[in-house]
């Protein structure tokens, strides 16, 4: 059985739902009340979007809810793992962010949490019973709407090894490494490099877990058009956008998934995760 929290996020199909009602009380808190009226000895897979720490409070809640309905086994979908990205200290007086939240999740004991394309290895390996679903199918699905003939491009040395198990699975795409420096103390972005001397005109896929402001693949695009690519595509799993999509014109397309926000008249291609997963 499913209890999806997002009303409008339901990524597995014809499972049966559990009714409930969630509102937030006045003094800011998140509360549940779950519709009885299913057998609690079924297993009940939740899915939500941890977009904020009210909504991993509205998971706690439901969760402790469903404990007390005398529900025996409870797995949890979240796609896209919050603060996944902070995964090392950098600097001091920083914190490890990923941690608490998995520290938290793990205190529900749950029977097992699905991650859709995880940032690191990181994720997973702090969080308990988890198993990563990864972005193959979603990759896929892009060279069937853009065609097979590209190249894949790694943005940084941490998507590289990701990056080589698409193309095993796609059957040996092209793989073009990139590189970039970070000030770790400003976040300022730098020195983008593409390790490809001539790109032949062929049209070039940049693949990542996430998109937030954009500032990398604005600066690998005009590396790649230096170095004579063709069309230039963007795919992230997990779509933030926090700017817009004007700065990311020098696109020719840009795709991702559902697993953060819903994208409805803007200028992205959405893969919803219900036709993947």
């Amino acid at each position: 059985m499913i209890l999806n929290l997002d009303p409008k996020f339901a990524p597995f199909q014809n499972q049966e739902e559990i009714k409930f009602q969630s509102f937030t009380f006045s003094g800011g808190e998140p509360h549940i009340k779950i519709a009885p009226d299913f057998d609690p000895n079924r297993k009940v897979t939740i899915t939500h979007r941890l977009n904020s720490f009210n909504d991993l409070g509205l998971l706690c809640i439901t969760v402790d809810a469903l404990r007390r309905m005398d529900v025996k086994i409870i797995e949890l979908f979240i796609p896209y793992f919050p603060a996944a990205r902070q995964d090392r200290v950098m600097i001091p007086g920083e914190p490890l962010s990923v941690k608490v939240y998995a520290d938290i999740i793990n205190a529900m004991q749950l029977n097992k949490v699905f991650v859709f394309d995880a940032h690191s290895e990181v994720t997973p390996a702090l969080l308990n019973n988890s198993t990563v679903i990864p972005n193959y199918t979603f990759i896929k699905e892009v060279l069937n709407r853009i065609g097979e003939n590209v190249k894949l491009i790694s943005p940084d040395g941490g998507a590289l090894k990701k990056i080589y198990k698409v193309s095993e699975f796609l059957g040996g795409v092209e793989v073009v490494e990139c590189s970039k420096s970070r000030d770790v103390k400003t976040g300022k972005l730098s020195g983008f490099k593409v390790y490809n001397d001539d790109l032949q005109g062929m049209d070039c896929l940049i693949v990542d877990d996430i998109c937030d402001g954009g500032g990398t693949f604005v600066g690998l695009a005009e590396e790649l058009k230096k170095k004579n690519a063709g069309k230039l595509y963007l795919a992230v799993s997990h779509g933030i956008f926090n700017k817009g999509f004007e700065v990311l014109n020098c696109f020719d397309g840009i795709f991702t998934t559902n697993s953060f926000k819903d994208f409805e008249g803007e200028s992205v291609q959405v893969i919803k995760l219900d036709a993947l997963v």
